[in-house]
C-alpha cells in the first residue's frame, strides 16, 4: 500500500519538523506547563474521550459499515499526529502544550486503544480481539520522532544562540516545504485506496474532523483557557496519528477494510488542519496572518 520511498523519507521529514519546532523552544516552555495542569487536563479528555465518542455517534448516524465503523473507531482511538505541533506553531498556538499532550496520549494509547478497539468490535461485530501492542518499539518510534529531535533543537538554541536566531526561519521554511510534501507524498502512494473510499468515507471523515476540532476549541473555551491553549487543544484534538492506525487495522486486526478510515482520514485531517491555521492566523492579525512558516509568527 505504500511506496518505499514514503517509508524511507517519512520519519525524516517529520524528525527534522519536530527539530525545527525544538529551535523555537526553552526549557520554560515546559515548566509553565506544570503551573497551569488545567490545559494538559482539557488536551486529554479532548484527545482520549471527545474524539472517540464523536467517531462512534458519526459511526451510527452514518450507518457505516460494520468494518468501516471499526476502522473509524481504530483511527479515533489513536494518539495525536506527530505533524500537531508544527500546525500548532503555524497556528500561533501553544506548541510546547501540544506536544506535551503527542507525547502523553502516546504513551497512554497502549492502555486506552486496546480498550476503545476491543469495545467497538464487540459492538460493531459482535466479536473481541485479543490486541498485544509492541509496547518497545511504538515507545521507542515515539521518542525518536518526537523527543530526540526536539531535545536536539533546543539543545542546540541552548548552545548556539545566535547561530539559531539566523537559521530558524529558514529551517521554518523547510519544514513548512517538508509538511506539504508529506501530504502530497500520502495522497500519492495511497491514491488507488482514497479513489475507491473518498466518496462514500469522505463526508463521514470530514464531519469528524470539523466536529473534533470545533469540540477541542469548545472544550477549552470552557475550561478557560486563553486563545493559545485553545488552538494547542483544537489542533491535538483534529489531527490524528494516522500511520498508527493504518497499522493496528492490517498488521494486528489482518483487516485491509479497516485500513481505510485511517487513509482517507490522513488526507482529510491535513487539508482542515491548514484550514484552521489560516483562519486562526487570520483572526489574529485581522488581515490574512502571513507566510505560513515556523519563522513567521
Amino acid at each position: 500500500m505504500k511506496l518505499p520511498v514514503v517509508e524511507l523519507l517519512l520519519p525524516l521529514a517529520l524528525g527534522f519538523i519536530m527539530f525545527s519546532l525544538g529551535l523555537t523552544l526553552v526549557v520554560d516552555d515546559f515548566r509553565r506547563l506544570l503551573t497551569r495542569p488545567k490545559a494538559v487536563l482539557a488536551g486529554l479528555v479532548g484527545q482520549v474521550l471527545v474524539v472517540p465518542a464523536a467517531a462512534w455517534g458519526i459511526a451510527l448516524a452514518w450507518g457505516l459499515p460494520a468494518e468501516m465503523a471499526v476502522g473509524l473507531m481504530i483511527l479515533a482511538a489513536c494518539p495525536g499526529g506527530v505533524s500537531s505541533g508544527l500546525l500548532t506553531h503555524l497556528a500561533r498556538g501553544d506548541t510546547a502544550l501540544s506536544i506535551t499532550l503527542t507525547a502523553i496520549t502516546s504513551v497512554a494509547a497502549v492502555a486506552t486503544v486496546p480498550f476503545i478497539v476491543d469495545l467497538s468490535l464487540r459492538h460493531f461485530m459482535n466479536s473481541g480481539a485479543g490486541i498485544e501492542f509492541p509496547l518497545a518499539s511504538m515507545v521507542r518510534g515515539v521518542f525518536l520522532l518526537t523527543t530526540v529531535p526536539v531535545v536536539l533543537g533546543m539543545g542546540l538554541r541552548a548552545w548556539r544562540p545566535a547561530f539559531t536566531t539566523r537559521v530558524e526561519v529558514a529551517a521554518g521554511r523547510i519544514a513548512t516545504a517538508l509538511f506539504v510534501l508529506i501530504v502530497l507524498a500520502t495522497f500519492f502512494s495511497q491514491r488507488q485506496v482514497l479513489a475507491e473510499n473518498l466518496g462514500s468515507l469522505g463526508p463521514a471523515t470530514v464531519l469528524l474532523n470539523l466536529l473534533v476540532i470545533g469540540a477541542g476549541f469548545g472544550l477549552a473555551t470552557g475550561a478557560g483557557l486563553d486563545r493559545r491553549d485553545r488552538i494547542a487543544v483544537a489542533t491535538e484534538c483534529g489531527l490524528q496519528n494516522a500511520g498508527l492506525g493504518i497499522f493496528i487495522a492490517s498488521a494486528l486486526l489482518q483487516s485491509p477494510a479497516m485500513t481505510v478510515p485511517s487513509v482517507v482520514y490522513a488526507l482529510v485531517m491535513n487539508f482542515g488542519a491548514i484550514a484552521f491555521v489560516a483562519l486562526m492566523r487570520h483572526r489574529a492579525s485581522g488581515a490574512g496572518g502571513g507566510p505560513l512558516t515556523i519563522g513567521g509568527t
